[in-house]
């Protein structure tokens, strides 16, 4: 079901996906967004999978994690509300990079790619704005990434 209210409203505009935007740009984001609530324990998006949205974290805790080489499952990080993931899908049209699974009863919001395409075509300044915040998100991952990665170099030294 599409969604709409006040607080929602807020609670986005505090998220590093909706940031910078106009009402009347986060409006019509909004109104493309569907809420989604899963139970504790439900896996969200698999790795591996074919993928064609997003998700916003409104409530709830959930995992990501990652096949290692050994088939074994390896925990990347936890989501929290605020957090967004599945973006990569909507940028590089590739299959889903890791498997989340909801921790605790969860709320997100879907963005689906046709969706933000419809963005793109009726308001260029807020998509643009929406691609600027996810690649802002992206280079914040790579970095701890980058830092975890030579905490780990160093360690093994």
């Amino acid at each position: 079901m599409a969604v709409s209210s006040p607080d929602l409203k807020a609670f986005l505009l505090a998220t590093p996906f909706f940031g910078g935007l106009s009402d009347a740009s986060l409006d019509l984001l909004v109104s493309m967004l569907v809420e989604r609530r899963f139970d504790a324990g439900t896996t969200i998006v698999a790795e591996g999978e074919a993928g064609r949205s997003m998700f916003v974290v409104h409530a709830g805790q959930l995992v990501v994690s990652k096949l290692g080489e050994s088939g074994r499952s390896i925990r990347m990080t936890d989501l929290g509300p605020g957090d967004f993931f599945g973006e990569m899908t909507l940028i590089e049209m590739q299959n889903r990079s890791a498997t989340v699974v909801a921790e605790s009863d969860t709320v997100l919001y879907e963005l689906t790619a046709r969706c933000l395409y419809d963005c793109y075509k009726s308001d260029i300044h807020a998509y643009v704005l929406v691609l600027q915040n996810i690649n802002r998100e992206l280079c914040r991952r790579l970095r701890r990434a980058d830092r975890r990665i030579s905490e780990l170099s160093a360690n093994a030294n």
